[in-house]
């Protein structure tokens, strides 16, 4: 699955990277998973995910061995999904 396009401004906003992977969160996704859809070590993802949940825009919740990670309704109005 390729990676979600973020919009320019969400890009220019965030950065390309957190942008990206906000877009990407339209489904609930591991830090594993978004590393290799966007070709990114699983350390530089959790970085930028901290950094979207500190903001309130991502939400966390343990899935048996995973944390997936989603959109919280303030990151879809962000990224242009309401």
């Amino acid at each position: 699955m390729a990676p979600a396009a973020p919009s320019a401004e969400v890009a220019q906003l965030l950065g390309p990277t957190r942008a990206g992977l906000l877009a990407a969160l339209a489904q609930p996704a591991s830090t594993a998973q978004l590393a290799a859809r966007h070709f990114l070590s699983a350390a530089t993802v959790s970085y930028h995910l901290g950094v979207l949940h500190r903001a309130g825009l991502v939400a966390r919740a343990r899935s048996g061995r995973s944390v997936l990670y989603r959109r919280t309704s303030e990151g879809s109005r962000l990224a242009g999904n309401r």
